[in-house]
Formats: C-alpha cells, sequence, structure tokens
C-alpha cells in the first residue's frame, strides 16, 4: 500500500467521523471544536491534491474567521441553556420528511446523471500559483469579491446586535 493511500484513508476516517460527531454532539462548544477538526482533515486532502494554497486559505477562512465567528455567537447567544422548549413532535416529523426527501431528489440526480464526455484541452497555465489566483480575484471577481466581504461584516453586525442584552426599565 502507498503511504499516500493510508493517509489519504487516514484522513478521510478523521473528516467522516469528527462530521459524525459534529452533527450529533449535544454541547454546541464540542460541536464547534469538531467541526475545526473537520475542517482540518478536508485541508489535509487539499494537500494531497497539492494544492497548498487553497489548505491553506480554507483553513485560514473556515478553521479561523467562521468558526471564531460561530463560537462567539454559541457563547454571546447563550444556546446551551438547560430551559430550552423541546420541539413538537410535528415539528420533527417534518425534519425527518424534509430530510428524506432532500436524500431522494439527490439520489434521483446522482444516479441519472451522465458524465461529462469530451477531450480536456490543456492551456498550460498554472492556475495554483499565488500570483494568476490574485489577478484573477482582483481585476475579474473584484466585485464578488467586495460583496463577500460587506456580507461578512453585515453577518458580524447582525451577531452583535442579536447578543446584545436589552436594559430592564426600574
Amino acid at each position: 500500500m502507498s503511504i499516500l493511500l493510508i493517509l489519504f484513508c487516514v484522513l478521510a476516517a478523521i473528516t467522516l467521523s469528527t462530521a459524525f460527531l459534529t452533527v450529533f454532539s449535544r454541547n454546541p462548544i464540542h460541536s464547534a471544536i469538531y467541526l475545526v477538526i473537520c475542517f482540518f482533515s478536508v485541508a489535509g486532502h487539499y494537500l494531497l491534491l497539492n494544492a497548498q494554497f487553497l489548505a491553506i486559505v480554507h483553513i485560514i477562512v473556515y478553521s479561523g474567521a467562521i468558526m471564531i465567528l460561530f463560537l462567539f455567537t454559541i457563547m454571546l447567544m447563550n444556546l446551551n441553556k438547560e430551559n430550552e422548549v423541546h420541539k413538537p413532535r410535528i415539528t420533527r416529523l417534518g425534519a425527518i420528511v424534509s430530510f428524506c426527501l432532500v436524500c431522494l431528489i439527490l439520489i434521483t440526480i446522482f444516479i441519472n446523471s451522465k458524465p461529462i464526455a469530451g477531450e480536456y484541452i490543456a492551456t498550460g497555465e498554472d492556475y495554483q500559483s499565488i500570483k494568476v489566483l490574485g489577478k484573477i480575484l482582483l481585476n475579474e471577481y473584484m466585485v464578488p469579491f467586495e460583496f463577500a466581504s460587506i456580507l461578512l461584516l453585515v453577518a458580524m453586525i447582525g451577531t452583535v446586535l442579536l447578543s446584545k442584552k436589552e436594559k430592564l426599565e426600574k
């Protein structure tokens, strides 16, 4: 067995187990930690595909920024309350039915999909180069890049406003 195959199997096992633990953990803080481990293992998959830039950006963006925002939201909103009301059975039943329908649709799409047949034309341009990625990102995709930064700023402001406690009048 190749060392890369063994490394892939280990990373796949870590990714699947931490993703499972993220969904089924009762403590939201533990769930967030499992998600960070899952993100790091996905970055390991990117490294196996020789996409170092994508792996580093994945670690910085997901494991860094988004998980920090997620943890602040959990801590500021105190989502781990014991006195939370339990969801009614009809809500749980609706969630199960929705999940099953989405799974059925995805399986149907997967079964009916056809592979793309055609000739691959290599241009010879290196898209892993940071210089090329920077030119493309800041020339062709400047507007979506700025929209993404505004969206993150609005999400952060929304988190702060949601977590702000109202003053009690005496």
